[in-house]
């Protein structure tokens, strides 16, 4: 066991980064071309059903305000995916001892695979970016404020992929929590609507959604708008992410479900 205070092992978590990028990209069709059609089909969906009613939040057209929101949305759901999975996958399969025996220590393994979340999630949103927001006419008003808002919901969705990977014991525990926690988190956080639309209760438990956080913190880096500060946003989703670093690195360090 090494002790705390030597240095990183950059060798071993750049290979365990590589081997999950490897993964994501060697079916990109999958995990980065799929992701940029389902997000073209809600924005043409939204935009034709509601063509001629001319709906505007504030000053913004509908497709322009729900248009970060579904930026968002694929790329937590891309970050979450891709550790969820890999977790998953390596326990059903029993080659999870191969990543608990390398010369990492716990926190380094989780780094690694929040990092292979990232770069998912990351790469997804670029080409989001890149692909439909030109087409709607949408340039980001403040890029590095989205950018910071996009690498903490990558770190954040990574992590929480990382809990459900390790607590998941097989396929079907997994899609009970994507199905009653990260998809209704997702929906319900003001991604289609405004909190003004809402009534006043259910408005103030939206904005203690964490996930509101970062829709909301992506949509003023896109249109220098937000329903919440984002600063205050910011900070505690950097809060969440520490504390799910924490809770990982003492799961794995334990064993805790990946050693039976």
């Amino acid at each position: 066991m090494r002790s705390g205070m030597e240095k990183i092992n950059f060798l071993g978590l750049y290979t365990l980064i590589l081997r999950e990028q490897k993964r994501f990209t060697a079916v990109w069709t999958q995990t980065i071309l799929a992701p940029i059609v389902t997000s073209i089909l809600f924005l043409t969906v939204f935009s034709f059903v509601l063509a001629n009613r001319k709906i505007q939040i504030e000053e913004f057209d509908y497709t322009f305000f729900i248009a970060p929101g579904i930026l968002t949305m694929s790329v937590m759901q891309n970050s979450f995916a891709n550790t969820s999975s890999s977790l998953l996958i390596s326990k059903v399969q029993g080659n999870i001892v191969d990543t608990l025996l390398a010369p990492l220590r716990p926190i380094e393994i989780v780094i690694g695979y929040m990092i292979g979340g990232i770069l998912r999630g990351c790469i997804v949103s670029l080409a989001v970016i890149l692909v439909i927001f030109p087409a709607l006419g949408l340039y980001p008003k403040y890029p590095f404020i989205l950018l910071a808002f996009i690498l903490v919901a990558c770190a954040k969705l990574s992590l929480l992929g990382i809990v459900a990977g390790i607590f998941s014991q097989k396929f079907d525990h997994m899609q009970a929590l994507v199905n009653f926690v990260v998809t209704p988190l997702s929906f319900l956080s003001g991604t289609f609507y405004s909190l003004s639309a809402l009534p006043p209760i259910l408005a103030q438990i939206t904005s203690y959604n964490p996930v509101f956080f970062l829709i909301d913190g992506v949509r003023y880096g896109c249109l220098g708008y937000s329903e919440s500060n984002p600063v205050n946003g910011f900070i505690w989703s950097v809060l969440i992410c520490l504390t799910l670093i924490y809770l990982c690195t003492y799961w794995v360090s334990v064993g805790y479900k990946l050693k039976q």
